[in-house]
């Protein structure tokens, strides 16, 4: 049995992950911003801890991270967001969940990130991008920068375009990186949550970004290609 601890624990794919994990036995501690988010990860099997992030230290989320055999990155302030909160969170987030990760010494970390990020690399502004969304890509992408310059077994995982579509199984799991023109696509939620479930508790894809979108292979088949 393992230990994940899931920043963001009350997100869309972040609970379909908890009920995938706990479904297998595995322990997941959801760490989630509101009281009112307690039942509902509570329901989903997860253990959860009400912490503000924005304003914790690296030693209280270390602190919830001893023991854990992995960290999971799954928050976010969302396009919608202000650039403030995006920075705060999607930013500032992920380097404080992966702080914490050093100093607990959880080496295994996986952060949900976004397709489109290399869009923005160098400081571009592509003119296909919206206004709202571009701040976002430009968080994600400093999180992914921060997160490969570390000593971390790490694993970014770039979805296509979101939807709540039940999930086939079916997926497509590709190298991502510099250079790569990543043709827009959809994914469910389900099944991305599904992916991240193989990656933690196969440890495949380590120290690598890999770009997610439905597809023709099965999930399994799919990660186990990056083992």
């Amino acid at each position: 049995m393992m230990r994940i601890v899931i920043a963001g624990g009350h997100g869309k794919i972040a609970r379909h992950l908890t009920r995938e994990l706990t479904r297998h036995g595995h322990e997941v501690i959801g760490l989630i911003r509101s009281d009112s988010q307690i039942a509902d990860l509570t329901a989903d099997g997860a253990t959860p801890v009400v912490i503000d992030m924005e304003n914790s230290s690296t030693s209280e989320v270390a602190a919830l991270l001893s023991g854990a055999d992995a960290a999971v990155f799954a928050a976010g302030a969302g396009a919608g967001g202000s650039e403030e909160r995006r920075k705060a969170v999607d930013l500032g987030g992920s380097v404080l969940l992966a702080d914490a990760a050093e100093a607990a010494g959880v080496a295994r970390f996986i952060q949900i990130s976004s397709t489109g990020t290399e869009k923005v690399r160098d400081g571009r502004i592509p003119g296909d991008v919206p206004a709202d969304f571009l701040g976002y890509l430009q968080a994600k992408l400093a999180a992914e920068e921060d997160l490969v310059a570390r000593p971390l077994t790490w694993t970014i995982v770039r979805p296509g375009g979101l939807v709540d579509d039940a999930g086939t199984g079916r997926v497509r799991l590709s190298p991502a990186g510099p250079g790569l023109a990543e043709e827009q696509a959809t994914v469910p939620r389900e099944d991305v949550a599904a992916v991240l479930a193989e990656l933690i508790t196969g440890g495949a894809a380590e120290r690598r970004i890999v770009h997610l979108v439905s597809g023709d292979d099965t999930i399994s088949s799919a990660v186990a290609a990056f083992a």
